[in-house]
């Protein structure tokens, strides 16, 4: 997770209680590094999601056929 490639001041009123579960669920040592490395995860979840989302629509497209190989009856 590096460092933000610019910074801006702001005021943003957040829950208090969640800040300091993310700060101590991440390891963070102040409010803004905890914000920042949940931002950073966020960010890299949707990424990822994505990647899944485009990997998954290449294989419907790719035209594999499926076969239950245990035969085991749909429920």
């Amino acid at each position: 997770m590096g460092k933000a490639a610019s910074r801006s001041k702001s005021l943003i009123r957040l829950n208090v209680a969640k800040v300091k579960r993310v700060q101590k669920a991440l390891g963070a040592k102040t409010e803004v590094e905890a914000i920042e490395k949940a931002l950073d995860l966020v960010i890299a979840e949707s990424d990822n999601n994505r990647l899944v989302v485009d990997a998954n629509e290449r294989f419907l497209r790719s035209g594999v056929e499926m076969k239950d190989v245990y035969h085991k009856p749909d429920r």
